[in-house]
């Protein structure tokens, strides 16, 4: 059979990752509605977004490995497949339990990310890899942008219930289009699941997520918050022995130690910090009204389009990164992106008055969203065996959300740790949770300055040489 266009290949990557980073923000403007329209409390309603948390961050890294191993097209079908059906239930569900459940389903998608990029590794032409990576980074980074936006149109003309069944008719055409035209990838690790592995990577994830994302509910000093984060230090713990002892690790803790790999982990987990707290909070602070002496008072709707030109910065920055990055490099283009989003969380810490200054913070933090998505995946698949691309990527992803669920959690404190009389934050609350932010982004750009300046081919050369085991040498298939 001919070899497909990599422009359809392309694009069937782009619309299932896009959807799924669309997934992670739509539901969250419409939770007082779902909250009503379901009949529940809102501690059980943040459950809808907590177990798309955990899910995600569990399926990420693991089905990344597993399409090292089986085949990235197989194993991209069966994610798509699978979250068509978790989009399904969750817009016919009768119960906010059923949803839940749903939403469990569909955070099996995070594997869609490491999957992309490595069939964008192993199927397009060497000079196509970059830019080809860096559009995917700029659609990822979009579509939780249009999450934002769109949430509040949608509920508004429709209903709730839509934020699902959109995504089951873009999925399933996309499913289908991929079983039918995407090629399957010709290099494969060596090995099989490391299941021990998996269940400790899951164990700790969920034992550090889960506090960190109820703590507002449970209270931070509760016995519960408390054993959590104590199991969470023993279980990866016994994760890195157990992984440091495996003949195929999930995760190859040597290629996590290159030094490319580790300083562009750490600049993503500062960055997730910075960048999920404000698509957290900052509707929120514009929708707070201007009695509580700041905020606009606007609507959901509003709200989302005020912060359109995020959505239209990260887009168009991250597809420029693409022709940048041959000529500036990876490096600088991450360390730029993280100082931008300092720069934005600063500006807002010192200046929301008026909502046009609001639009300008979320613009800037919109270029460096896109610069920053697009260079951390060039940076860790071009710093990388070819055999390890999905379950490295994955675990960068992981590590992003991480960070995301950290400075959402620490951002929640300063916000609401002190309330006025009226139930509202104080604005200082909000003051001091941008100047964290910015503190965080700029730890980021600092942390992308340890990145190794060069991303050649020598370094991937280097990477192989590393992590190469004459007995598990990685099998090439057609």
């Amino acid at each position: 059979m001919p070899r497909t266009s990599t422009r359809l290949t392309f694009a069937v990557l782009a619309s299932g990752a896009g959807v799924f980073a669309m997934l992670q923000s739509l539901i969250a403007p419409a939770l007082p509605t779902v909250q009503h329209a379901l009949n529940t409390s809102q501690s059980t309603a943040t459950w809808v977004m907590t177990a798309y948390l955990l899910s995600a961050s569990i399926f990420t890294p693991i089905l990344g490995r597993v399409g090292d191993l089986i085949g990235k097209k197989r194993t991209l079908v069966a994610v798509l497949f699978v979250v068509a059906v978790g989009c399904l239930v969750a817009a016919l569900a009768p119960t906010i339990g059923v949803l839940i459940a749903a939403r469990v389903v569909q955070g099996v998608g995070g594997a869609l990310f490491p999957l992309s990029f490595g069939i964008i590794r192993d199927e397009f032409a060497a000079s196509q890899v970059s830019g080809s990576i860096s559009n995917l980074s700029a659609v990822i980074a979009a579509g939780g942008g249009v999450g934002i936006v769109a949430a509040g149109p949608i509920v508004s003309a429709l209903d709730y219930r839509w934020l699902f069944w959109i995504p089951v008719a873009i999925v399933a055409v996309t499913t289908l289009i991929a079983l039918r035209y995407v090629p399957e990838s010709p290099n494969r690790a060596a090995g099989n699941v490391n299941w021990l592995g998996a269940g400790l990577l899951s164990a700790w994830l969920v034992a550090l997520l889960l506090p960190l994302s109820q703590a507002s509910v449970w209270g931070w000093g509760s016995a519960r918050v408390i054993g959590l984060f104590a199991a969470a230090v023993v279980l990866f713990a016994l994760w890195l022995l157990a992984e440091a002892r495996s003949r195929t690790p999930l995760i190859d803790l040597r290629v996590m130690r290159l030094p490319a790999v580790w300083t562009t982990n750490t600049a993503a987990l500062l960055f997730g910090a910075g960048m999920y707290a404000i698509w957290s909070f900052l509707p929120g602070f514009v929708q707070t009204p201007s009695s509580a002496g700041y905020g606009f008072g606007s609507s959901v709707t509003a709200a989302g389009l005020l912060m359109l030109p995020m959505l239209v910065a990260m887009f168009f920055s991250g597809v420029l990164s693409g022709r940048l990055e041959p000529v500036l490099g990876a490096k600088t283009l991450l360390t730029t992106g993280a100082a931008l989003g300092a720069l934005a969380c600063g500006f807002l810490a010192l200046w929301h008055d008026k909502q046009w200054q609001v639009a300008v913070v979320a613009g800037v933090f919109g270029l460096g969203i896109g610069l920053a998505f697009a260079s951390m995946a060039n940076l860790i698949v071009g710093s990388v065996p070819a055999d390890q691309t999905g379950a490295a990527t994955g675990m960068n992803a992981n590590i992003r959300t991480i960070g995301g669920s950290i400075g959402a959690a620490i951002t929640s404190v300063l916000v609401t740790g002190h309330l006025q009389p009226s139930g509202l934050p104080y604005e200082s609350g909000y003051t001091h949770g941008f100047t964290l932010l910015a503190v965080l982004l700029l730890a980021a750009a600092l942390a992308a300055l340890l990145v190794p300046a060069r991303r050649s081919a020598a370094l991937t050369a280097r990477a192989r040489a590393a992590t190469a085991d004459p007995a598990e040498a990685p099998v090439r298939v057609r």
